[in-house]
């Protein structure tokens, strides 16, 4: 079993990055052809296109559950459990629009994924109270264009034994400093088609879970460990379920 999930991995591998040599000249195209308005197009096409045809061609069925508990006309901050590498896709395919991941500025210096890292994501930059200011002012005007904002509250993938790592206060303190509800999404079963460690996947069906979005207005700072707590709670509950 363990050999299979080696060879499929290295073959989801082939598949990840042949789908995306053929795509990048088409990217790049439309980077410079679109305003930036039109880049929410590329963004649903990812989330929506490119995210199924991987997982048909890699065997993969996907079963999304809760989604009509959303508003698709409000914008969240979205938060999920982190295992696996193909993670990032099915946050995106199981989410009905178009959102952006919260990037560290530094990825924008890798060649080619850089470009798209800085128009296709809401960039951060650490460096000073002032940088820091004008990344949330940024976010701010990212929401009120509609889109939602991704992280994982784990900020790293899951490779211990426990079912969640302890959550960063980043998510949490962004939604209450926005007031924008929070969206929480749960893989459940992904150790059926994708586990810890690098090069391994196999053919098979993973469940992704909405739970009903949390409500921010009127929290303060002050409230912030309870609604980490609250969100903790309701992955746990889909995870041990």
């Amino acid at each position: 079993m363990n050999l299979l999930r080696k060879i499929w991995a290295i073959y989801g591998l082939l598949v990840f990055f042949l789908i995306w040599l053929i795509l990048i000249p088409f990217i790049l195209l439309a980077f410079f052809i679109l305003p930036e308005s039109g880049h929410r197009h590329l963004i649903w096409f990812f989330h929506h296109v490119y995210t199924r045809l991987y997982f048909f061609l890699t065997l993969t069925w996907v079963k999304i559950n809760g989604r009509q508990l959303l508003d698709y006309n409000q914008s969240y901050i979205i938060v999920s459990n982190h295992v696996s590498d193909v993670d990032f896709m099915l946050n995106a395919m199981a989410f009905p629009k178009a959102y952006k991941y919260l990037a560290k500025k530094e990825l924008t210096q890798v060649p080619i994924f850089g470009l798209i890292v800085r128009r296709l994501c809401v960039l951060v930059d650490r460096g000073n109270a002032e940088s820091r200011r004008k990344s949330i002012q940024y976010l701010q005007k990212t929401m009120k264009e509609g889109y939602s904002i991704f992280l994982y509250p784990e900020g790293t993938r899951n490779q211990t034994d426990e079912l969640l790592q302890p959550f960063q206060k980043g998510a949490f303190r962004l939604a209450i400093q926005t007031g924008t509800p929070i969206a929480v999404q749960t893989i459940v079963g992904i150790e059926r088609i994708s586990g810890k460690g690098a090069y391994n996947l196999l053919p098979g069906v993973v469940d992704v879970v909405w739970s009903k979005p949390i409500e921010t207005t009127g929290l303060e700072l002050k409230d912030l460990p309870k609604l980490m707590e609250k969100v903790r709670g309701l992955m746990l509950k889909n995870l041990e379920n």
